[in-house]
């Protein structure tokens, strides 16, 4: 059975990812970076989800000799040309403040009306194996912003993406109705054939 790293601290990103692979019938060792803590965080200097993606998977694959996963993800705003996209975590400065990023974010859109609101989530994910091997998928999850935060499930800029088809935002979703539609989650079923070409 191969071992498979993901880059993340996050038990619920793994379970997911694991869930995912167990769907598809592969059942490979699938371990979080907790399990090489001698290993430090990796800066995500990439001016692009795909690059960030693929770095934080090469450093892990060269650091353990396996292959590594990784993502990056964030929200991207019609009307700001895309933004916060790679900055969605500190968008207001300070690196994971949900409150005061989605606050921030609603400040500057005051003033757009609802037919210009559009917005989804993007995550790109990337493979990497030990010999630089890599390859890179993306998914997204499309929708519009609320004026006001709904919700209190999820993190971040759920409770003001509502998304297309749905009268509700992605944090008033039960983590099982969320998972079924994220940008993550389609991602990493993406990744699925990856594997499978990859890895076997």
């Amino acid at each position: 059975m191969t071992r498979l790293i993901l880059a993340t601290r996050n038990a619920g990103k793994i379970t997911e990812l694991h869930a995912i692979l167990a769907d598809a019938g592969l059942t490979h060792d699938l371990v979080g970076a907790d399990a090489y803590p001698e290993i430090p965080d990796v800066k995500e200097t990439g001016v692009t989800f795909a690059e960030n993606a693929l770095l934080k998977a090469h450093t892990l694959a060269r650091a353990t000799g396996l292959p590594a996963i990784a993502d990056d993800s964030g929200l991207c705003v019609d009307v700001l040309g895309g933004a916060p996209g790679i900055l969605s975590a500190r968008w207001a400065g300070t690196h994971g403040n949900d409150t005061a990023n989605l606050n921030l974010l609603l400040a500057q859109l005051s003033d757009i009306p609802d037919a210009h609101r559009g917005a989804h989530f993007a995550c790109a994910a990337a493979l990497a194996l030990p010999d630089g091997t890599e390859r890179v998928v993306e998914g997204r999850l499309m929708g519009a912003l609320r004026h006001d935060p709904v919700g209190t499930n999820g993190f971040g800029y759920d409770p003001i993406l509502q998304p297309n088809g749905y009268d509700v935002t992605c944090a008033q979703l039960s983590p099982e109705q969320k998972n079924a539609i994220s940008h993550r989650g389609k991602a990493f079923r993406a990744l699925v054939p990856v594997v499978r070409e990859l890895l076997g």
